[in-house]
């Protein structure tokens, strides 16, 4: 055994010692009062548990004397010949008049439930439990209350970094040096280094630390003020600070009095008067730039100029980049880090926008889509653009002079299936980057205010990983600037400001399609980089569609695209007569034939509810 465990030992016989002692107290002043004689004064043990808890709940000797007889009855009852219950006609024998006071529902016995009244019927009556957890901290156990098991959990300090370090320093000052503890608001999107630099603080104050993520508090009131009894007591008592994770911290800390922190990208203030806000900014490039190598050691001197271009591409926080380096393979060869570490960055980047948005799986390619060569030409342009734009931010100094409109915002417009969503995805199969499609049905919202959270909860997200998002059919939101006639158009055309600004400052791109390019405002316009327009394809486009449509494995026979074209539909009209075709000829089966994609182009006008001409029909005769 060693020496703090003998020590440990030693000490928690003394506290049982000291506990024995008490109870043998209130022996002898029963046995006395029983007697007829003057009972012996109530003392409290200075080796007993005790005082510390006197302490902690502001307790007066009284409350003290009651708390011993309730773990007296519990633990030996036979000590002092009692048979009944513990109860408040007992009690008055030790306490005289003040056993109601210690009794009142907000006196600290009962406000921090060190103990309660059992069952129904009058007062005098109900037996006094002593609280598990309370008699187990008269006997020395520590652990955790099983009422909080599962809803806080233990944060333990890591290695910090030089940032995190000097955050946690300000939080020990805080606290060291003054007794009224301020409430800590810890800003920033990054949740585990806020974890770290918390517990790295706690552990320097030689306190423990519990983190309650603000999904886990109750609705209800009443749960919601028990919870906060149970914790604030359970801090008190393991000598314990807590971090509440969340955007709605606030409330539930004015319910808490011992060390809180609050951590939430930017939480709102409680209403202790007494706060402290520390700002855990984003890593700026060079920041992350100097993340990735350290992180990686010798390795980041094979990247060259990818190191660069990785930094700037996904703003990754501290522990997300040490996370994507611990997933590379040890065995990787120099040559297959780079396209390694960009995956696990991007895996590590769509954490935060998962859930807010759609995320398209696509495998596109440049020659699946069929343009014009201006548009094609555009569209690589603006694949270059995201490629090199830390060349012209960052080393040749756009980004410093101003950050304002570095953004890629670009609108495809044009009618309906003629690739706008194909070429977004094309771009980011080229670049390596998840594609994310926004619901505006969702995101807009009636309530003031609302539509501007959920926007800048997605391209807050998706900053991490420089994704590329989707708002499609932005028909609805981007229509004419409507003519001010009330509050509710002047706020439409906020939301619509709104979005535009955030789409100008996103370092990646952001595209809106539309089906209807004349009801975008014009001023609109002129606030988007790149405008594109997607022609409905003629006959020789619709040629070249059929003659890609089908994957070299589908077996066909007799089909010509030449004669497929006669057939007016935009490419992804002819994706879904290609694909419908398919599967009618796999039925039976036999290759794709002309039988097949008239059957499928019946379906599909029909849904279009677009009647065949004459020189469509010319095509299956």
């Amino acid at each position: 055994m060693t020496a703090n465990m003998q020590s440990a030992e030693m000490a928690l016989t003394l506290l049982r010692a000291g506990l024995d002692e008490a109870i043998d107290c209130i022996g002898a002043r029963l046995k006395a009062i029983a007697e007829g004689t003057a009972p012996p004064p109530f003392t409290v043990p200075p080796a007993s548990a005790l005082p510390s808890l006197a302490n902690i709940f502001h307790l007066t000797k009284a409350e003290l004397e009651l708390l011993t007889l309730a773990a007296a009855a519990e633990l030996s009852p036979e000590r002092l010949d009692i048979t009944g219950p513990c109860d408040a006609i007992l009690a008055q024998h030790l306490l005289g008049p003040a056993i109601w006071d210690a009794l009142v529902p907000e006196a600290p016995l009962r406000r921090w439930r060190l103990i309660e009244l059992a069952g129904n019927g009058p007062l005098r009556q109900r037996p006094i439990r002593i609280d598990e957890r309370i008699l187990h901290a008269l006997l020395g156990n520590t652990y955790l209350d099983a009422r909080l098991e599962g809803l806080i959990r233990p944060v333990w300090a890591e290695a910090p970094s030089p940032r995190e370090t000097a955050l946690a320093t300000k939080i020990t000052e805080a606290w060291s040096n003054t007794p009224d503890l301020p409430i800590v608001l810890l800003s920033g999107k990054d949740a585990a280094a806020k974890r770290s630099l918390t517990a790295t603080a706690a552990h320097a104050l030689g306190i423990n630390l519990f983190r309650l993520s603000t999904k886990d508090i109750p609705t209800d009131w009443a749960q919601r003020t028990a919870l906060a009894i149970f914790l604030d007591r359970e801090l008190a008592l393991s000598s314990a600070a807590v971090l509440i994770e969340g955007e709605e911290a606030a409330p539930f800390a004015d319910l808490i009095s011992g060390p809180t922190l609050i951590a939430a990208p930017d939480p709102a203030l409680p209403e202790r008067a007494s706060i402290l806000r520390l700002d855990l900014a984003d890593p700026s490039r060079e920041e992350r730039r100097s993340l990735w190598q350290t992180a990686l050691g010798s390795k980041a001197e094979a990247l060259g100029r990818g190191l660069d271009r990785l930094a700037t591409q996904f703003a990754l926080p501290p522990s997300a980049i040490r996370a994507a380096t611990a997933e590379l393979d040890p065995s990787a060869k120099p040559e297959g880090l780079a396209p390694a570490l960009w995956q696990a960055a991007r895996l590590q980047g769509r954490r935060a926008l998962d859930g807010l948005a759609d995320r398209i799986e696509s495998q596109a390619v440049w020659a699946d889509l069929v343009l014009p060569s201006d548009q094609m030409e555009i569209l690589h342009d603006l694949a270059g653009h995201l490629r090199d734009a830390w060349i012209v931010n960052q080393s040749w100094g756009w980004g410093a002079k101003s950050p304002r409109g570095l953004g890629a915002a670009a609108l495809f417009a044009g009618p309906s299936g003629t690739g706008k969503t194909l070429a977004a995805e094309v771009l980011a199969g080229e670049l390596g980057l998840d594609l994310y499609r926004i619901d505006l049905s969702q995101i807009v919202s009636k309530y003031i205010g609302e539509t501007e959270k959920n926007l800048s909860r997605i391209f807050t997200a998706a900053e991490d990983g420089g994704a590329i998002l989707l708002f499609d059919e932005a028909d609805a939101l981007f229509g004419k600037r409507s003519e001010v006639k009330d509050s509710h158009d002047r706020y439409a055309n906020v939301e619509v400001s709104y979005l535009l600004q955030r789409m100008e400052a996103y370092s990646g791109l952001a595209v809106l399609t539309t089906n209807q390019k004349s009801a975008v405002d014009t001023a609109f316009l002129r606030r988007l980089r790149y405008v594109l327009n997607f022609p409905f394809p003629d006959a020789p486009a619709r040629a070249d569609i059929w003659a890609r449509i089908f994957p070299e494995e589908t077996p066909q026979e007799g089909l010509t695209p030449h004669t497929l074209a006669k057939l007016n539909i935009a490419g992804g009209s002819i994706r879904s007569i290609a694909l419908n075709a398919a599967y009618l000829a796999a039925s039976t089966p036999e290759p794709v034939r002309m039988e097949h994609i008239l059957r499928a182009a019946r379906r599909e006008y029909a849904k279009l509810e677009k009647p065949f001409t004459n020189a469509e029909l010319g095509a299956f005769r």
